[in-house]
């Protein structure tokens, strides 16, 4: 008789579970490599990069070192306005630097945390090692894995010594005992070992090298973009993990939940500026508008909260380097002509509500309103911006050198879904536009 060398079911199912464990190791130790678990030492400090300040000695230590932390806390200050910290660490009404801001991602809402130096809810037991541990490979004191909605991938850039003036600043803040809200993040989004695998996919460290074939100006201007001021974080497009896909590029993209687009700063036919003078951008970056164009939308906080306050050599420096960025020559397709009746429809709301502001033609009234006949915004493809603004309206920034914007007043509340429609297309299609239709569909979707 032949003998049935097949295994028994629950010998299979055995064997089966232990080369599922065998590869569920496998997996966990190379993740575990790839995402960087051991470049530390034991207090969390990083063993290449360059060691904070010494401590002064000496007859002069107390004055000397009293007057350094002085000086790397007013540079700190400085840094934290250009990379808009306080914009994500002040939840509205609540107290400056304190955390508890509710940011909403496609993954499920992140809090931001209190950078307060208290002792129990903010980072009064970090020390500056923690801190720069934090920036550079986006891991907290304890060395768990930060989530990437604080911008650690742009900000693994910033030097040691501006992490080390960042931290002096945030030890100079006031205490705030308000403790962390837990992030509402759906599984597997909330796990460690889900930041590792995306770690280990889209992040690694770096440093931000300078380019000899440029300028100390363009350089600065580079490492302010890349770096601190986190730009890529708005406008470049994102993977469906939420990586930022070519950062450097600057080409643009939705901003998750926001409702808003960050248009291309490398094509002219968005919110590229290499056509423009140098002293155009440092206006639009220092004011919030230029007769070439103004901001609106969360490009109008960063202007308000974080722009408007730099030197304007640093402004001259982030000039000349958007300037230079690769421009995207492809041109959008010429959209087909809209419907008689949408056209007509978005004419008759036109003159009842915009004209009398922008013109019969679209010439606008400058500076207070801007001219729609040939403004790139109009035009964008993605026409998520102008709904927007019809919708809740449109705000410039308040700065120092534009005290007193003006704004348009919201339409939601009064004009339907056809009607917003019906009129954005008419504005898209006419006195030389040539974008593409506005569908009810995508008006009501932003609601």
């Amino acid at each position: 008789m032949a003998t049935n060398n097949v295994p028994s079911k629950p010998r299979r199912a055995w064997r089966a579970a232990a080369a599922l464990l065998a590869l569920t190791a496998v997996a966990a130790a190379t993740v575990a490599w790839l995402a960087g678990l051991g470049p530390h030492t034991q207090d969390g400090s990083d063993t290449a990069a360059a060691q904070p300040p010494g401590a002064a000695t000496g007859e002069t230590a107390g004055t000397t070192a009293d007057k350094t932390a002085s000086d790397a806390a007013a540079r700190g200050a400085y840094l934290a306005l250009a990379g808009n910290c306080a914009a994500c660490h002040t939840a509205r009404g609540g107290a400056p630097w304190a955390g508890g801001l509710a940011i909403a991602t496609p993954f499920g809402t992140v809090y931001s945390s209190n950078l307060s130096p208290d002792a129990q809810t903010g980072l009064g037991r970090w020390t500056a090692d923690d801190f720069w541990r934090a920036l550079h490979h986006g891991r907290s004191r304890d060395g768990r894995f930060l989530l990437p909605a604080f911008p650690y991938p742009q900000y693994t850039r910033v030097t040691r010594s501006d992490a080390d003036a960042l931290w002096a600043h945030l030890r100079s803040l006031p205490a705030v005992g308000q403790a962390n809200l837990p992030h509402e993040l759906r599984f597997p989004y909330d796990s460690q070992a889900a930041m590792a695998v995306w770690r280990a996919l889209f992040f690694r460290p770096q440093v931000q090298q300078a380019d000899p074939a440029h300028s100390a100006a363009w350089n600065r201007g580079a490492y302010l973009v890349e770096g601190l001021g986190h730009c890529a974080t708005c406008h470049a497009s994102r993977n469906l993990l939420g990586a930022t896909q070519d950062a450097a590029a600057l080409g643009g993209g939705p901003i998750p939940m926001q409702g808003w687009y960050a248009p291309s700063l490398a094509s002219p036919a968005e919110a590229g500026v290499a056509d423009w003078d140098t002293a155009a951008v440092v206006a639009l970056l220092q004011t919030g508008r230029t007769p070439q164009g103004a901001v609106l939308g969360p490009m109008a906080e960063v202007v308000t909260r974080s722009t408007q306050h730099l030197h304007p050599d640093d402004l001259r420096a982030m000039a000349d380097y958007l300037k230079s960025l690769p421009q995207q020559t492809r041109k959008p397709a010429a959209a087909e002509a809209p419907p008689a009746a949408v056209m007509a429809r978005g004419l008759a709301v036109y003159k009842d509500r915009c004209a009398d502001c922008h013109g019969a033609q679209g010439e606008g009234a400058s500076p207070a309103y801007p001219a729609l006949a040939g403004n790139r915004a109009v035009t964008l493809t993605v026409p998520t911006n102008l709904i927007r603004v019809v919708l809740g309206g449109g705000f410039a920034p308040d700065t120092a050198g534009q005290p007193r914007p003006y704004g348009m007043p919201p339409f939601g509340h009064e004009l339907n879904d056809e009607d917003v429609a019906a009129v954005l297309t008419h504005i898209r299609h006419s006195w030389g536009n040539q974008a593409g239709a506005v569908a009810p569909q995508a008006v009501q979707g932003l609601r």
